[in-house]
């Protein structure tokens, strides 16, 4: 590929350099006061990793963001600080963007539009987005990627396994391996723009019938690898309503709106859309939403899903055996009865909103965050249990139950969760979802 995107040494050797002095610095720091025994300030360690992260964008800011949804990743300190991380980088300028653009469609590409914006609209950690008008006059979204991103991501994960060393070395509860295996796989992923517009793709198959989600429709002849051309819908930023207090009933259409988005995709198909936060939807005027980035989608096996459903049973019912054959489904091994008392609280937090048949927001007992409290709990008692090692399914699904609870928190919707959950489990069948999601994969280009 020409542009410089190879996975190149020198590209590698770039990021190490750029990323090795503030990693290494902060964890050389850490583990000496841990060596010598000094009393480290948690707070301000974390409060230094974020700046470090913060300098850097890229992928590394944004496996930040990642794992601060994730419970029990990093250390509450740490979370806490990497929530606050921002996925806007600077944009990139005209002549990076007409290189790029003539690398993506050749020599002349302005003339395969009516209109094209230099300045970018929107910019996140792996690319930018420009707004254009095609010949037919449609409105477009041109996502352009960064020059030189493999060799970015490859440096950026190998600095994550030191930072995940540093803290399973003084924090031992949480065998972090299998997040850093599953979040690889999906950062990559990301990089595909070509694998995102068949994502896209299949999105669009599986929210067809859903009139309150929309999503952008894949312009093939002017898309690659790295350059994804979608329609263009419009939609407010959710951020600017919340800030405008909108009334109850808003704030309530919207949270149903976002609960279809996200739930009908998983529990009829097995699919997940990985990157919870309020940038990644825009709302319109009858209060729809519209549903964008599909770089990081999960697809699960469908007895997954069913663990979900059953888990969700067992707590209801108070069946124990139950409960252990959904963490097994799920991919946990060798649970011991305590261990599986600490994920069963945990379990009951992510599942009460579900559980009470009447309105209600998504969390009642603490008002500015969704889970640390409860994590933090479950965290001190795997550690005094000796640990667990959370299987790579469970990583991107409790961070979309997680990520998706803080938006509606932050939304303050107040809503029958118990039936709209009942609603949309109602017709679960393990082998109709597994027919379902085999023609939909089929149908979009994706592998089964």
């Amino acid at each position: 590929m020409a542009g410089g995107d190879e996975n190149t040494m020198g590209g590698r050797v770039k990021r190490y350099a750029q990323v090795g002095t503030g990693i290494g610095g902060f964890a050389a720091r850490v583990a000496g006061e841990r060596f010598f025994g000094l009393k480290g300030d948690k707070n301000k360690n974390a409060e230094d990793l974020r700046v470090v992260l913060g300098g850097l964008k890229g992928p590394l800011m944004k496996v930040a963001q990642i794992l601060s949804t994730i419970p029990d990743a990093l250390p509450a300190e740490y979370a806490r600080e990497l929530a606050q991380l921002q996925a806007n980088a600077p944009h990139m300028g005209w002549p990076f963007v007409n290189r790029r653009m003539t690398t993506e469609l050749g020599v002349g590409w302005q003339a395969k539009f009516a209109s094209f914006e230099r300045e970018a609209a929107r910019a996140a950690s792996l690319g930018q987005v420009h707004r254009a008008v095609s010949k037919a006059g449609e409105a477009l979204a041109c996502k352009l990627q960064y020059p030189d991103m493999d060799s970015v991501v490859e440096a950026d994960l190998r600095q994550l396994k030191l930072v995940f060393a540093t803290y399973r070395r003084f924090a031992p509860a949480i065998d972090p391996t299998e997040i850093h295996a599953e979040i690889s796989d999906r950062l990559k992923e990301e990089l595909d723009y070509a694998n995102e517009a068949r994502n896209l793709a299949l999105y669009r198959l599986m929210l067809d019938k859903e009139p309150d989600v929309h999503v952008p429709d894949v312009v093939a002849e002017l898309s690659t690898k790295r350059l994804l051309t979608m329609t263009w819908i419009e939609g407010r930023s959710l951020t600017d309503i919340i800030d405008e207090n909108p009334s109850q009933e808003r704030r309530d259409r919207l949270g149903i709106s976002l609960f279809k988005a996200w739930y009908v995709p998983f529990y009829s198909y097995g699919v997940i859309h990985g990157d919870p936060h309020l940038g990644n939807y825009t709302a319109r005027p009858d209060d729809a939403i519209n549903l964008m980035d599909f770089g990081a989608i999960r697809v699960f096996k469908p007895a997954f899903v069913r663990g979900v459903i059953d888990l969700y049973r067992a707590l209801q019912t108070g069946d124990e055996a139950l409960a252990v054959a959904a963490y097994e489904t799920w991919g946990f091994t060798g649970l011991q009865r305590e261990v599986i008392d600490v994920l069963n609280r945990w379990a009951a937090f992510v599942y009460a909103p579900l559980m009470e048949d009447r309105p209600r927001l998504i969390e009642e007992t603490n008002a500015t965050t969704y889970g640390r409290e409860v994590a933090e709990k479950v965290h001190g008692e795997l550690k005094r249990l000796g640990g667990v090692k959370p299987p790579r399914e469970f990583v991107m699904v409790d961070r979309a139950a997680i990520g998706l609870g803080g938006v509606f928190l932050r939304l303050g919707a107040k809503v029958n969760w118990h039936r709209l959950f009942h609603d949309t489990i109602k017709n679960f069948d393990e082998k109709a979802l597994a027919k379902h999601q085999g023609a939909a994969l089929k149908k979009a280009g994706l592998p089964l």
